[in-house]
Formats: structure tokens, sequence, C-alpha cells
């Protein structure tokens, strides 16, 4: 069915946003570069191969349990930067500003992404500021772009995926959706949930140290871990198998899935890679994983397989298999 309206659901990342790009932005904006649709483009300037990418930041609350709009707006844009290997160095902010916002809260926002970059290694390097009136915008919305240096030698990219590369993570899944979600709707819980909002270049640049065959990487943002392992199947059209057993979730975000209704599996992250390895080095890169601070829980949730091109199969824990879809509609939205 043809829409001709935007709905939420277009910004879900999942199923609706590839159609709307499909019909609105590839016919217009066809090169090569961008058709490949990965997280950052890979650009070869005068023998010196770059990363770009941009993003936009409209997370509702701008504050929310281990993070703020500021930060994320850092790590999501220097994470997108390593997801092609890139070092990433600069990055250019963009502020749309409400009028009535508190300037104390911009203040806050401001030094926690001055404090997320530092971290990082990255350099703010050009800004711009608007004011629209009240009513015409949420508090505040963030536009970000980075570059970033690809090493000789580094070929990843979501195409890239080979029968038999294990698929691995570097911690549980949901918990930056469900933290964001719990603080808009006033949610408690026994046990303390946060975003695992971070910035993964520092660990992706010590998996590629350790191998040199790490294929794919992607941070399974809006959407969660299922629209981006269908995305990477249908890229290098291959299939994926997933084992149950294996998927990584805290018993927080389970219950708070149960209770609203939400898979895991869809839910968004801001501090996790998927990570394709070749079968040789799966368990060399797994290691190097869980000895960085930011991948102590990684695991190896599944392989690639010939079997089923485009799609994503889940292993029960009863010994059945069932499909994991692209997500189609929005879950949480404003979620990054």
């Amino acid at each position: 069915m043809k829409i001709d309206r935007i709905q939420l659901d277009h910004g879900a990342g999942g199923r609706a946003t590839h159609e709307l790009v499909a019909r609105a932005f590839l016919p217009a904006l066809a090169n090569p570069i961008l058709a490949e649709l990965n997280d950052a483009a890979a650009i070869t300037l005068q023998g010196l191969r770059l990363a770009m990418t941009t993003d936009s930041y409209v997370v509702d609350p701008i504050f929310f349990p281990g993070g703020d709009i500021g930060s994320l707006a850092i790590h999501g844009t220097v994470n997108d930067l390593a997801m092609r290997g890139a070092r990433p160095l600069y990055v250019s902010v963009g502020f749309i500003l409400e009028e009535g916002l508190e300037i104390a809260d911009l203040e806050r926002i401001v030094q926690s992404l001055a404090a997320a970059a530092r971290e990082a290694g990255v350099q703010v390097v050009t800004a711009d500021t608007k004011v629209v009136p009240r009513g015409k915008a949420d508090k505040i919305f963030i536009n970000t772009s980075g570059v970033g240096v690809i090493p000789p030698g580094v070929e990843i990219a979501g195409q890239n995926a080979r029968v038999g590369d294990r698929v691995l993570i570097n911690g549980p899944m949901g918990d930056h959706g469900v933290a964001v979600l719990s603080r808009r709707e006033g949610l408690s819980f026994q046990t303390e949930l946060k975003s695992d909002s971070a910035a993964l270049n520092g660990l992706v640049a010590a998996m590629l140290e350790a191998s040199g065959k790490v294929h794919v990487l992607r941070d399974p943002t809006r959407g969660g871990v299922a629209t981006s392992l269908n995305e990477i199947a249908r890229q290098s059209e291959v299939g994926i198998r997933l084992e149950e057993s294996r998927l990584p979730v805290r018993e927080a975000v389970t219950a708070a899935c149960e209770i609203l209704g939400l898979d895991p599996l869809y839910v968004a992250n801001e501090g996790k890679v998927l990570a394709f390895v070749a079968p040789e080095d799966g368990e060399k890169v797994l290691a190097v994983m869980r000895s960085h601070p930011l991948g102590r829980e990684a695991r190896i949730i599944g392989e690639v397989v010939g079997d089923h091109p485009g799609r994503v199969v889940l292993e029960t824990g009863i010994g059945g298999t069932r499909i994991v879809d692209m997500l189609s509609g929005e879950q949480l939205p404003r979620i990054c």
C-alpha cells in the first residue's frame, strides 16, 4: 500500500525506513558510494581513504539514565565511522534549539558533548546554531557529521559477510532503548538500568589489531540487533543463523520487554557492535573483546550460512526455529 505522508514508522530504521529511502532519496541522489547503504561512506581522496557519516539526534527525553543527547550525538557519530574500520578524527555539530530551552540545560548538554568528544579522541571543528519558535521543535535536536581515516588494508562493509563467519556482539542487547523508555514513561526497576551509550572506536581498533579477518561491523541502533542483521544478510546475500541461548539480555531488560510486549532483538542499542569474523579468528577476536572494558560480556551469537540468503533465522531454546524479520514499524519512537 502506497503511503503519501510521513509516519513515525519511517524513522524506525526498519522496513518502512528502507522503503522511504528507496522511494524518495536513492532515485534522486543515486551514486555508487551512497548505494552501498553502510553506516559511513568510504571515500578515496588523493590516495587517502576516508570515512564520512552524518546523523541527527532527536531523543526524548534529552537526559536519560547513562547519558544525554549531547554525549549520544558524539557516540553515535564516532561509532558509525568505526563501523568502517576508520579512526574517527573530526566532527561537526549543528544545534536546533527551541525557544524556551533553559540555558542551564544547553550548557549541561554541550559540556557532556565536549567530554564525550575528548574521551573518544575526536575534535569538534565546526558548529552551527539555529533557534525555532516555541512549539516548533522539542527542546533541542542535534545534527552531526564525522570524518575519519581508514587504515590501509581495512575493507569492512555490510556486503562483506561470508559463509562460515562467526557473529559476535560485545554485550547485552536493549539497554539503551529500555533505559530511555523507563525515564520517558516513569518506569522503575529493582536494579538500576543505564543506557549503554559509548564510543566504540577503541574497542574496534583492538579487534582490528588482533585480526585482519573482520569482515563486517555494525552498531545495532534503531531497530536493534534483528534489523541490523537483516540489513547485512541482504547486503551480502547470505543467511544468518542465531542461537537463542547465546543472546545476551539483562534481566531488567527482559522483564521490561515482557511487560511492554517488546522483543529485545528489536530494541535500540548505542554501545553495541556486531562483528562478522572469519571462523578461524572468531575465538581470538572474542578474547580481545572480553579484555576491553566495553566488551567484557561479549559472546558469539551465531554464524553466516549459505541457506536462506537474505534471511535471519533463530534456533530457539526448545529446539525449533523461527524467522527473525526486519522491524516493520516503530517500537520506540525518538530513541536516538
